[in-house]
């Protein structure tokens, strides 16, 4: 036991922490290497100097607020990196930088009964720095994560996966709201012959530039435009009735043609354009919702049957109709 003494200072200049003693008047008792390295400050100099005068900074009144407290009635206290960055100036040890750079901090300071009744505080203070960038990149990662679950990567529309989920919110939004939904299907015409005629590559373009011109004409945060899959896309809108929907239609139509991309295979026009299918739920009118899509679909396909480039829209009671006929036939 009588060699302690002998290694206390080398394990206190050792350890991979900022350790201060401050007496009840605040000033310094011990200052260990950690400090010296971060503060360029050697302990001969910083022994019995005021805490709030020792750094080229003065360290924040958050800090020295916490200081006296615990000095005063002898509660410990934590300065967290979340509230407090860098309270004070401590930085990173690296000679190639002009301009040294503050380290995040986390900092404890636990009071001292000295058996005098004179009170003294140590402080802890850890570097927080690779603790938080190691958060940040993996905060970074997820969201990339996340983006890449929910985003188709040609496009860089909403995928098939987002729609769905989408969908729901979309629709149980309607129904508390009492406000109509109308969902869009958007197929390019003859797609699959100008991928035979010009290439996969040269398809891959079009597909960018019509998402690219579809969302050019959705200016509402509510309004949602996703890649359906291959040459198709879908978009929901909130808040348009039926009268709304078809003018609607005609805009995104005329905004592929105003492209004016070749397209020597199409039998509709020698150009890109697009069909539309439209139905809308109206929670006023409709009890039933589920066959929303359905009915949009269907009526994509009527406009593909009425020669393409063109937008039709089913009524939802139509096809609910319709469906139950088949019903009472089977």
């Amino acid at each position: 036991m009588s060699s302690a003494p002998l290694y206390q200072d080398k394990i206190l200049d050792t350890i991979n922490l900022g350790l201060i003693v401050v007496d009840a008047q605040e000033q310094i008792l011990m200052w260990n290497a950690w400090l010296e390295k971060h503060t360029g400050i050697a302990a001969e100099q910083a022994i019995n100097q005021k805490i709030a005068e020792v750094f080229s900074t003065a360290p924040s009144a958050a800090f020295l607020s916490a200081l006296r407290n615990t000095l005063s009635y002898g509660l410990p206290a934590v300065l967290s990196n979340a509230l407090h960055r860098s309270p004070l100036a401590l930085y990173a040890p690296d000679e190639n930088l002009s301009n040294p750079v503050a380290i995040h901090q986390s900092i404890t300071i636990t009071p001292l009964d000295l058996e005098d009744s004179n009170r003294c505080c140590l402080i802890q203070i850890s570097d927080s720095s690779t603790s938080i960038r190691r958060e940040k990149m993996l905060r970074s990662h997820s969201e990339v994560l996340k983006k890449d679950a929910t985003t188709d990567s040609l496009t860089g529309l909403y995928n098939r996966r987002f729609f769905d989920e989408h969908y729901k919110i979309s629709l149980g939004q309607a129904i508390r709201q009492k406000h109509p939904l109308s969902i869009f299907m958007v197929d390019i015409d003859y797609f699959k012959q100008y991928n035979d005629y010009y290439g996969h590559p040269a398809g891959d373009k079009i597909l960018i530039q019509v998402a690219s011109a579809l969302k050019s004409q959705i200016s509402r945060s509510s309004d949602m435009l996703a890649r359906y899959g291959g040459e198709e896309f879908v978009l929901i809108l909130p808040n348009m009735a039926e009268d709304n929907a078809m003018q609607f239609a005609e805009k995104l139509i005329a905004s592929i043609r105003h492209l004016s991309l070749a397209h020597l295979k199409s039998k509709s026009e020698k150009f890109i354009s697009i069909s539309i299918g439209i139905s809308t739920y109206d929670p006023n009118k409709h009890r039933e919702a589920s066959a929303l899509v359905d009915a949009a679909d269907t009526a994509l396909y009527k406009a593909k049957q009425q020669g393409r480039n063109q937008a039709c829209f089913l009524a939802l009671e139509t096809l609910l109709s319709h469906r139950l006929q088949i019903q009472h036939l089977g």
